[in-house]
C-alpha cells in the first residue's frame, strides 16, 4: 500500500473554514458544520471516500481531519487517509489491552462476488503499471466470472443472475462506477488499492485460480477481504 504523504496545502485550504451552524434541525446539539457532518456520514457508510468521485467532500476531509478523527475515535474507529491515492476510509480500532466494542462487522461476499472483486483489483494493478485508469466492461466482468462456472452446469440462468448480482454489489460498494454516457463500461475505484492491498490478496488469488482450473462451483459461498477491507459494515 502506498505510504501516505503530506497533503497539498492548496488542496487542504481550498475549502474555507466554516463554523457549525447553530442549529441544523430541531433539537440539534451537534458541533460540526454541515459539510463536515456530510463527510463523517459518508465515511461511516463506506466503503471509502474518493477524491476523484467526492470532489466536494475531499477538501472538507483534509480541512477538518482532526475533528473527524476525534469523532471517529469516540466510536472506536480509525480514519485512514492515503493522500497519494487520494482515498480515505474507516477501520475498526483493534487493541488487545482494551475492551473495544465492534461497530464495523465484516460483510460476507458470495464466491462469485469475491471472485469479481479480485478481478477488479488485478485490473487496477495492471492499469497502474501502464499509468492508465482502470476501465472494464460488463462483458469483461461476466467473461471472467464464467471461468468459475461449474462444467456442465444445467442452470445457466441462475449463474448469470449471480454474475449480474456481483456487478450490482460492486456498484453498491462503490468499487466501480459507470462511465458517463456509457451503460456497460465502468471505472474501477482506486480505493481498492487500500481496501485490498496486493500482498494480502495474493494467497486468495491463487486459491481462486486453482478453483477455476478445477471447474469450481460458481454458486459456492466464500468470504472475501480482510479486517481492513470495507466489506465491514455497521
Amino acid at each position: 500500500m502506498s505510504s501516505p504523504t503530506d497533503d497539498t496545502p492548496d488542496e487542504a485550504a481550498s475549502i474555507p473554514e466554516s463554523p457549525a451552524d447553530s442549529v441544523l434541525f430541531a433539537g440539534d446539539t451537534g458541533e460540526l458544520a454541515m459539510d463536515t457532518r456530510r463527510v463523517l456520514v459518508h465515511l461511516l457508510l463506506g466503503p471509502a471516500l474518493d477524491a476523484q468521485r467526492q470532489t466536494k467532500l475531499w477538501p472538507v476531509l483534509l480541512r477538518d481531519e482532526k475533528a473527524l478523527r476525534s469523532r471517529l475515535h469516540d466510536l472506536f474507529l480509525e480514519l485512514v487517509i492515503d493522500r497519494e491515492q487520494r482515498v480515505a476510509f474507516t477501520r475498526q480500532v483493534v487493541d488487545e489491552a482494551a475492551d473495544v466494542p465492534v461497530l464495523l462487522r465484516k460483510q460476507a461476499l458470495t464466491f462469485v462476488q469475491s471472485a469479481l472483486v479480485l478481478f477488479l483489483r488485478q485490473q487496477l494493478t495492471q492499469a497502474d503499471a501502464r499509468g492508465e485508469r482502470a476501465v472494464v466492461s460488463q462483458e469483461e466482468m461476466r467473461e471472467h466470472l464464467r471461468v468459475f462456472e461449474r462444467e456442465g452446469n444445467s442452470d445457466r440462468a441462475k449463474f448469470e443472475r449471480q454474475a449480474s448480482g456481483a456487478v450490482e454489489k460492486a456498484l453498491q460498494l462503490n468499487l466501480i462506477r459507470r462511465l458517463r454516457g456509457e451503460d456497460d463500461r465502468y471505472e474501477v475505484s482506486p480505493a481498492l488499492k487500500l481496501l485490498f492491498p496486493a500482498e494480502e490478496i495474493q494467497a486468495l488469488t491463487e486459491t481462486y485460480e486453482s478453483l477455476a482450473a478445477a471447474g469450481a462451483n460458481g454458486s459456492s459461498d466464500a468470504a472475501a477481504g480482510d479486517d481492513d477491507a470495507s466489506e465491514e459494515e455497521g
